[in-house]
């Protein structure tokens, strides 16, 4: 039985501009390179088995995939369109276009929530004692000395990510460019940077993390952690129109005092950038009471 319904599908052709056998910008490379992040190899010929154009293929494998797997490309192929379309300042063409994907995703079985908003399971802490124990070792850092904190910063990360079920990895090295980490968040990669400086961050380091990412494929993202936060300046010289979302160490104390959810934090903090284009939203601001 196919999984998506005529009526549906061709309203999938429009949003992802399926037309002619493209998706939107993705060239062949980048078209496998996109799976690839997705654990799944769209060249393997059973889904050529309609025709072997881009478009030909997606239509055949949202069709004959497990349902979770559809609904997993099918809120990443989203991400994408929306990071593509604000980058270029191409204005929404089709209406109701989030809530009509919603629609078929709960159809499908799966969580509807796109980037804007998070699940019940998402947005609900996560165990107390687990939450505490992450407080505890966040307020433990403070008394670290400076090489040592930095170190154990990352770690603290990535328990954090893990906490919250996001598929982090270590820190790792890359033809001399060091990645302090990274995570999975709503079907996208997200590298992380983490630094514990008594000084606030400025743009120069912002910039430098941008520029990895720019290197990386096209949906990559970035979380910027700094835990004395980012100079004004910094931020304005930074601009807008980014790869990158920034959180400050009181936004992390913050978050787990109040018993707040990372996914949800960070589906707010995404969802004001786009909405003003500001990289750094603070915890405080976004959650107030």
């Amino acid at each position: 039985m196919k999984n998506i319904r005529p009526i549906d599908m061709k309203f999938l052709d429009e949003l992802f501009r399926m037309g002619g056998g493209y998706v939107l910008d993705f060239s062949n490379s980048t078209f496998a390179e996109f799976f690839d992040q997705l654990n799944i190899n769209i060249d393997d010929s059973k889904y050529s088995v309609e025709g072997g154009s881009k478009g030909k293929r997606l239509r055949y494998f949202l069709q004959s995939a497990d349902k979770a797997t559809v609904v997993r490309t099918l809120q990443s192929l989203w991400e994408y369109r929306e990071d593509f379309r604000r980058r270029a300042g191409t204005p929404e063409s089709l209406q109701d276009a989030r809530v009509r994907l919603n629609e078929l995703i709960a159809r499908l079985g799966g969580n509807s929530n796109g980037p804007e908003t998070a699940s019940k399971s998402e947005s609900a802490p996560t165990d107390k004692a687990k939450i505490d124990k992450l407080r505890s070792d966040l307020i433990y850092l403070s008394s670290l000395e400076p090489q040592a904190r930095g170190f154990a910063f990352e770690r603290f990360l990535k328990q954090l990510f893990d906490a919250f079920g996001l598929a982090a990895k270590d820190a790792f090295r890359i033809r001399g460019e060091q990645i302090d980490g990274s995570f999975q968040f709503q079907g996208q990669t997200y590298l992380l940077e983490a630094k514990w400086h008594n000084a606030p961050t400025g743009a120069d380091d912002l910039h430098t993390f941008q520029g990895k990412i720019d290197q990386k494929a096209a949906w990559t993202r970035g979380l910027f952690v700094s835990n004395s936060g980012f100079t004004e300046v910094g931020l304005q010289a930074f601009g807008r129109r980014k790869s990158v979302i920034c959180m400050d160490g009181l936004d992390l104390y913050e978050m787990l005092d109040r018993g707040l959810s990372f996914v949800e934090v960070m589906n707010q903090k995404i969802r004001r950038a786009a909405e003003t284009g500001a990289v750094f939203s603070r915890v405080r601001d976004l959650f107030a009471q």
